[in-house]
């Protein structure tokens, strides 16, 4: 999701009885620098970047790129997917708390936090996403790279999503599908301004709140928790 992405392993979260190992963090760390440099690339030169410049920026040999990445869209797939498990971590421990809020309000309010950034690092990461979606246009292979990322996303909500509400299955997957759909739809009209000045305006976090408000009106499982 494309969200405000910190640091931290991509892709899919492991159970948490499998820490991964060491050789697993290394592949995570490396995975990510070389997305950080290929995020950077497409923003500042638009799709006419090649993979050998993203190996470069990464210092990584060229093989070593082809070893993590089939193609040069590929490789932001790792920046993209880190604010993926943030938000649902978020999720997870906002629900877990017993403050009497519904999971709509949670909803939100993990939401929000996934998209204001903590530091100065994810506040540039958010850029980034910025600068890819505005590339995006008129690129397909990296449209197709964004849309992948939140299927996932999607998929990935579903079983937090069900530990928290009592709805059956078709209200929990309508849900992460509104959820889903309102982070995606935030990002991509926030970075769809015409310029810097219009960005700051649109806020992100505002843009995600609003969009949550409308798509997820009609779930009522959402304003309860499973006890």
């Amino acid at each position: 999701m494309p969200t405000a992405p910190r640091p931290t392993a991509p892709a899919t979260a492991p159970p948490p009885s499998a820490a991964p190992s060491l050789t697993e963090r290394r592949k995570a760390a490396t995975e990510l620098e070389i997305a950080r440099a290929a995020a950077a690339l497409f923003a500042e030169r638009g799709s006419a970047v090649t993979a050998d410049d993203i190996a470069r920026a990464a210092g990584v040999a060229l093989r070593t790129f082809y070893r993590y990445f089939r193609t040069k869209e590929d490789a932001v797939a790792p920046l993209l997917a880190v604010g993926v498990r943030q938000w649902l971590a978020e999720l997870r421990r906002l629900a877990g708390e017993a403050d009497g809020r519904s999971v709509r309000d949670v909803l939100e309010r993990a939401a929000r936090q996934a998209l204001t950034p903590s530091d100065e690092r994810a506040a540039e990461a958010l850029r980034w996403t910025r600068g890819l979606l505005r590339v995006m246009r008129g690129d397909p292979a990296l449209r197709s790279v964004w849309h992948r990322v939140h299927h996932d996303s999607e998929e990935a909500l579903i079983p937090v999503l069900a530990e928290v509400t009592d709805g059956g299955p078709l209200e929990v997957r309508l849900a992460a599908a509104a959820a889903n759909t309102a982070m995606r739809v935030a990002v991509e009209t926030w970075a769809s301004a015409d310029d810097e000045a219009d960005a700051r305006a649109e806020d992100p976090a505002e843009l995600v709140a609003r969009g949550m408000r409308a798509l997820t009106a009609g779930l009522p499982g959402l304003d309860r928790r499973r006890v």
